[in-house]
C-alpha cells in the first residue's frame, strides 16, 4: 500500500493550508462503515480510478484502511510498535479525490457498505477542516456563488438555448430544468429534449435566469456550503410557476433535485422525472409518435447518477427498443455493473487525462458489440465519451437519447407524387 508520507511535497497546484501539524478533529461517525470492511479487495477490479493510478491507496479498500488509522488516532497496534504517528498528508487528499463517485465499488461490496455516501461524507469533512476540495472545485464554488453556474457565464444567458419555434407557456404544465451544462455547454441536448416534448404537445417553460446550479458538482466534491441556497432558490422559483412536473435531460441534476434537495431545504413541489422516464410514458400513452425508422445497431451506456445511484435502468432501454428499425445490443458491463464514463465526482476537472482514458475504455466496450452508435442519457457522459472516441479515432458515434428521439419523432416526409402514382 502506498504510504501517505508528510515529507512529500503537495501535489502541484493543490491549494490547501500547510498540513504539517494539522490536528485530526471532528471525524464523522463512520465507525460502522470502517468496521464492516473486511479488506477483501472485491472493489479493486471495478475501480476505474485504480486502473489509472494503480496504488492500493486509491482503491476503496485502501481509503478505508487509512481512514481506520485516522479514526484510531495512532493507537493501532502497528502504529504503536513502529512509533508511527497517523497524520494527514497531501497524498491522502489526492487519493480521496481520485474517485469518480461512480458507486461500482458499492455494487460489488460483500459487506454492503454505502460507499458513495461514505466518500461524499469524508470529502465534506475534508472541506470543513480545510484540506479540500481540489483547486478545480474551489473555482467552481466561487463561480456558483457569483454566477449560479460553474462556467462563469452570466445569468442573463441561462435560457439563450431555448428554441425559437417552441412556445414558452404561461402557465406551464412542465418545467424543463436544463442544468448548467445543458444551458451553457451542451445546449443541443437541452434543445433536443424540449423539441421532442413540444412534439408531444407538452405545455412547458423553464426557469430562465432564475434557474440556478443544482450544486451537484459541489456536493460530490464535499463543498456543500452553496447547496442550501441553490436548493431553496430552485424549489421556491419552481413552485412559484405552478407546474405539475419537472423534467431534465441531465442525470446529475436528476439525482440532485430528486434525492439531495430534501437534505438541504425541501423536495421540489413537482413530480421530478428524468427525460427518459417522461418520454417512455408519453410513448405508452400514444402522445409521442415515433414516425421514422432508425436503422442502426446501437448500445446503451448507463450514467452512474441515473443508473446505480437512482435505479433508472429500464426507461431508457424501453424507449430505445420501441424505435422502429433499431438493433439494440448490450455491452458486457451494463446496468448496475456498467463501467463509469470517467466524468463524475469532480474527477474530470481535476484529472482530465485519466477521465479521458476511462472514457476510452468505455468506447472499447461499445466497439466490442459491433454497435455503430453509443446512446446515453447525460450530457457529461456524452461529452466525455465523444472526446474519448475522437481521441482514438473510433468510428462509433455518441448520442444522447434526446437526439435520437429528435430524429425519429420528426414529421414524416411527404412521398413524391411520382412514387404515389
Amino acid at each position: 500500500m502506498q504510504h501517505y508520507i508528510r515529507s512529500t511535497p503537495a501535489p502541484r497546484g493543490m491549494n490547501m493550508p500547510e498540513l504539517l501539524g494539522l490536528k485530526i478533529r471532528n471525524m464523522p461517525q463512520i465507525a460502522q462503515e470502517l468496521t464492516q470492511c473486511v479488506q477483501c479487495g472485491y472493489c479493486i477490479d471495478v475501480c476505474e480510478a485504480h486502473a489509472q493510478t494503480p496504488w492500493d491507496s486509491v482503491t476503496p479498500r485502501g481509503k478505508i484502511y487509512y481512514l481506520k488509522q485516522i479514526d484510531l488516532k495512532g493507537t493501532g497496534a502497528m502504529d504503536k510498535v513502529l512509533g508511527r504517528p497517523v497524520e494527514l498528508s497531501p497524498e491522502f487528499v489526492d487519493a480521496m479525490y481520485k474517485c469518480t463517485g461512480c458507486g461500482n465499488c458499492e455494487v460489488v461490496c460483500h459487506a454492503k457498505i454505502r460507499l458513495v455516501d461514505l466518500w461524499e461524507t469524508m470529502r465534506k469533512w475534508m472541506v470543513e477542516i480545510g484540506i479540500g476540495p481540489m483547486p478545480a472545485a474551489v473555482a467552481m464554488g466561487k463561480s456558483i456563488h457569483k454566477n449560479h453556474n460553474p462556467y462563469n457565464e452570466p445569468d442573463s444567458k441561462r435560457d439563450a438555448w431555448w428554441p425559437e419555434e417552441v412556445e414558452r407557456h404561461v402557465p406551464a404544465n412542465v418545467i424543463f430544468f436544463a442544468g448548467c451544462t445543458g444551458s451553457y455547454r451542451m445546449q443541443h441536448i437541452a434543445q433536443a429534449g424540449v423539441r421532442v416534448l413540444d412534439r408531444a404537445g407538452i405545455k412547458m417553460n423553464c426557469l430562465g435566469p432564475d434557474e440556478w446550479c443544482c450544486s451537484s458538482p459541489l456536493i460530490r466534491t464535499g463543498n456543500e456550503k452553496e447547496s442550501t441556497a441553490c436548493a431553496q432558490h430552485n424549489v421556491e422559483k419552481a413552485d412559484g410557476m405552478g407546474a405539475k412536473d419537472m423534467v431534465m435531460t441531465c442525470s446529475g441534476c436528476y439525482k440532485t433535485v430528486s434525492c439531495d434537495f430534501g437534505r438541504f431545504y425541501a423536495k421540489a413541489g413537482q413530480n421530478v422525472y428524468h427525460f427518459s422516464q417522461y418520454v417512455e410514458q408519453l410513448i405508452n400513452d400514444r402522445k409521442l409518435p415515433l414516425n421514422n425508422e432508425f436503422k442502426h445497431k446501437v448500445t446503451y451506456h448507463d450514467p452512474c447518477h441515473l443508473g446505480r445511484h437512482s435505479g433508472v435502468y429500464d426507461a431508457p432501454r424501453n424507449v430505445i427498443k420501441k424505435i422502429k428499425g433499431i438493433e439494440f445490443v448490450e455491452m458486457e458491463r451494463s446496468r448496475e455493473n456498467s463501467r463509469c464514463c470517467g466524468a463524475g465526482g469532480g474527477y474530470k476537472s481535476t484529472y482530465p487525462d485519466f477521465a479521458l482514458n476511462i472514457g476510452i475504455e468505455r468506447i472499447h466496450d461499445a466497439e466490442e458489440t459491433g454497435a455503430e452508435i453509443l446512446i446515453s442519457c447525460c450530457p457529461f457522459c456524452v461529452l466525455n465519451l465523444t472526446q474519448a472516441a475522437k481521441k482514438i479515432g473510433s468510428n462509433i458515434k455518441v448520442m444522447d437519447l434526446s437526439q435520437v428521439l429528435l430524429e425519429v419523432t420528426a414529421p414524416k416526409a411527404a412521398e413524391p407524387a411520382a412514387e404515389k402514382a
